[in-house]
Order: C-alpha cells, then sequence, then structure tokens
C-alpha cells in the first residue's frame, strides 16, 4: 500500500481506486456481475485483444463473403436503368417495376447459401473464444493461445450445431423478406400478407438471435444434446425477454455504430477490428452466468453460484461460495499437524555434504558416501534435540496435544463400549 499523504496522479486513481483502509485489497474485488465485468474489461484488455484478433482470423471468408455480395447488388444496380426518367425517348425500356428487389432477392439467395458455410468457419473461433472468455468471467487463470485451441477443441462440436441452425434459420427468414420485397414492389401479390410475412420474420430473427446466444453460452458451461439446449435456449429467450432484449442492445453497440455510418462507422469498425467480437461475449456470457446462478446452480446440490466475484466485507453480505470453500480449506489445513513446522530442522550453515561418486568409484568411495550421510544425519538429529524445547515448536505442538488426548479419549470409550456390549450379550 502507499505511504499515507501520498499523491496520485488522475489516471493512476482511476485505475486503482482509494485506499481507505486495511481492507483494500479486499474491496478492490468485484461483487456484482457489473463489477466483474469492468474488471475484466480494464485489468485483461489486452487479453481481450489478442483473443479477438484469433477470433477474427475464422470471420474472414464471412466478411468476404458479405463484401461481394454489397459489391455485386451495387454494381447490378448501376448497370440497371432504375431511373423513372430513363423511360422517355430511345431505346424504350421494358418496365422496371420490381427489378431492384428482384436483384437483392436473387444475389441473397447465392451468397447467402455461401454465407452458411462461412458462417460454420466462424464458428471455429467463436468455440475457441468464447472458453477464453468464460474463463475469465470465471475468473480463472488463462493462457490466451493455449486455451484458446482448447476451447476449439471442447465446443467446437456444440459451435458447430448451434451455428448451422442459426445460419439456416437466417438465410430463410432473409429470403423470405426479400421476397415479400419483391412480390410488394411488382405488384404482383397481396401487399398485405406480403407485410404481415414480413413482421412475423423480423421477429423470428430477433428470437432466432436471442437463442442462438443461449445456445452459445449454456453449450459452453453445460453438457447438453444439441436438442436439449434447443428447449432450454428457447425457455430462456421468452422467461427473461426483457433482460435479453437490453443486453442485446448493449452487445451491439459496434454494430450499430457500424450502421449510423459517417464517423460513427470508421469508430465501430475500429472496435470490432480491436476487441468488438470480444466485447460481445464478454457481455453475454457474464449476463448469462448471472441467469445460471439464480435459475440453475442456485437450485440444485452443490451448485456453484457467484463464480467470479465476492461479497464485499463489512456490508453484511453473505460471502459467495468459492469464497467459503476457500475459508473452509484453508482452515481445514491449518488445522492439520504439519511435521515440518513442529520439529526443528537444521539449517545448511556448515560444510557438511553428501560425498560426490566419481565416474570411476570404488568400495572405498561408496564406503564415503555412507559416512558422509550418516554424519549429516547426527548432526540434524542432535540439532533437532537441542532445540525442540524452543518456545516456537511448544507453542505449536501445545495446539495439537488436546486434540489429540480427547481423540484417544472417545477411541478408549468406544473400545470400552464394545467390551460391554460384548458381554451383555454373552450374559443373555
Amino acid at each position: 500500500m502507499a505511504q499515507q499523504g501520498e499523491k496520485k496522479g488522475f489516471i493512476a486513481r482511476m485505475l486503482e481506486g482509494k485506499e481507505r483502509d486495511e481492507e483494500y485489497a479486499r474491496s478492490t474485488l468485484p461483487s456484482s456481475r457489473w463489477g466483474l465485468f469492468w474488471d475484466i474489461f480494464k485489468g485483461r484488455f489486452s487479453k481481450l485483444i489478442i483473443v479477438n484478433l484469433l477470433m477474427l482470423l475464422f470471420f474472414i471468408p464471412l466478411i468476404a463473403v458479405g463484401f461481394f455480395m454489397y459489391m455485386s447488388t451495387t454494381t447490378m444496380g448501376m448497370m440497371y436503368p432504375f431511373s423513372s426518367g430513363l423511360l422517355i425517348g430511345f431505346p424504350a425500356y421494358p418496365n422496371m417495376m420490381g427489378a431492384a428487389e428482384q436483384i437483392n432477392l436473387s444475389s441473397t439467395g447465392t451468397f447467402g447459401a455461401i454465407m452458411i458455410v462461412a458462417a460454420l468457419i466462424a464458428a471455429v473461433g467463436i468455440s475457441g473464444g468464447m472458453y477464453v472468455i468464460r474463463n475469465m468471467v470465471w475468473t480463472e487463470g488463462i493462457f490466451v493461445a493455449n486455451d484458446f485451441w482448447r476451447g476449439v477443441k471442447i465446443n467446437i462440436v456444440i459451435v458447430l450445431q448451434s451455428t448451422l441452425f442459426y445460419a439456416v434459420c437466417l438465410y430463410a427468414f432473409t429470403m423470405s423478406i426479400k421476397f415479400s420485397e419483391y412480390i410488394i414492389a411488382s405488384g404482383t401479390g397481396s401487399s398485405v400478407w406480403m407485410g404481415i410475412s414480413m413482421a412475423v420474420s423480423y421477429v423470428a430473427i430477433a428470437i432466432v438471435t436471442m437463442m442462438y446466444f443461449w445456445m452459445l453460452s449454456m453449450g459452453g458451461s453445460y453438457k447438453l444434446k444439441f436438442f436439449q439446449l434447443l428447449k432450454n435456449s428457447f425457455l430462456m429467450t421468452f422467461g427473461l425477454i426483457f433482460q435479453n432484449i437490453f443486453f442485446v442492445v448493449l452487445m451491439a453497440i459496434p454494430v450499430i455504430l457500424i450502421l449510423l455510418g459517417s464517423i460513427f462507422q470508421m469508430i465501430g469498425i475500429i472496435i470490432m477490428i480491436l476487441f468488438g467480437i470480444s466485447y460481445m461475449l464478454l457481455v453475454w456470457l457474464d449476463y448469462s452466468q448471472w441467469a445460471f446462478d439464480k435459475f440453475f446452480e442456485s437450485k440444485r446440490e452443490g451448485g456453484k453460484v457467484n463464480r467470479g466475484i465476492y461479497a464485499k466485507v463489512g456490508k453484511g453480505g453473505a460471502q459467495s461460495k468459492a469464497v467459503q470453500e476457500y475459508e473452509a480449506n484453508l482452515q481445514a489445513a491449518m488445522n492439520v499437524k504439519s511435521d515440518l513446522s513442529s520439529r526443528p530442522i537444521k539449517p545448511i550453515t556448515d560444510d557438511l555434504k553428501v560425498y560426490e561418486l566419481p565416474d570411476s568409484f570404488s568400495r572405498d568411495d561408496l564406503k564415503k558416501l555412507r559416512e558422509s550421510k550418516e554424519r549429516i544425519i547426527e548432526d540434524t538429529e542432535k540439532y533437532a534435540e537441542e532445540h525442540k524445547n524452543d518456545e516456537k515448536y511448544v507453542t505449536y505442538n501445545a495446539q495439537f496435544e488436546k486434540p489429540e488426548e480427547e481423540e484417544d479419549k472417545k477411541d478408549k470409550k468406544g473400545k470400552k463400549d464394545k467390551k460391554g456390549s460384548a458381554k451383555d450379550g454373552e450374559n443373555k
């Protein structure tokens, strides 16, 4: 801790907080999911960047397909005469009603199918990144590159299944929207029914998106089969609908910035390249862990509640399960008598050494080796005998003498009870 009266700069005060008392170290630990998010974002920011760059490598095909789809649609839009003024004069152009929507429909159909394959490649990066970030949320030690590939190995199957489900649903609903737009623009069908179809498709996309996020977080934390995951994600989507909407919007901030255009678009792109995907996973996994604590872990025996967060000391809050287990283990270890602490051990301060055998040795060399070991043992025992009554050893051993005496009494009493029971049986 800093000395009293030491002044700090603004950045130091912002990062470290105030050193108010001896509980400073404890008071800086996160005691809520919001605090945990900020603690990870501030303290492990460099690791979030590394994880994001690793995931981004697997997103390159998906980004490339999206870029080519945009360029194809733009090029076709420039080639076709969509302006109404071009219909006057020579040459005569055919009716262009719905042509733009037809181009979008055709482009979405072709590139959307390719995007499904690209999304499966991106799923490899997601499976590794979500494992690393989940361990951050659990406040476990991580080695980014090592754990990234370990996460790929552990999560790849469930993430591929979830991503395939999401990509196919997204493709189908997007095609439904594009087809409805084409029907409305060309005037070949009922605009009312097509409008309803578009509204249903947009709602379905929102629901499937939230289900996909839940499938990722549950699949990364629990061993569930695909259809169990599908059912549970559906229940969590509607059971926490308002919280889900809030956190989806919160995690989508980088994407929203890109969609806003202008300078916001550039800021959003930079964020996505540096830490955007990591940020999105961190927000959702931190939030979903809160839901798991509330609905799953607290309901089952031995559940690990409040992983990564700690109760504040002196605020009347109960300690988290992790802290209780740690203190119980520490107390149990302190109640066990240590052989190293209960007797004197001579420090290595003299010239007594074990005789080193030469490369080619004789019986005489073996004798010298044995004698050197015996001298060290004798010297160690002599030191232990001389210092066994030192205060620190007497005090340490005294705290274990009473429990040992009580244990001996219990054993003797138990033996007497057994003998008495045996005699009573014989008398009967």
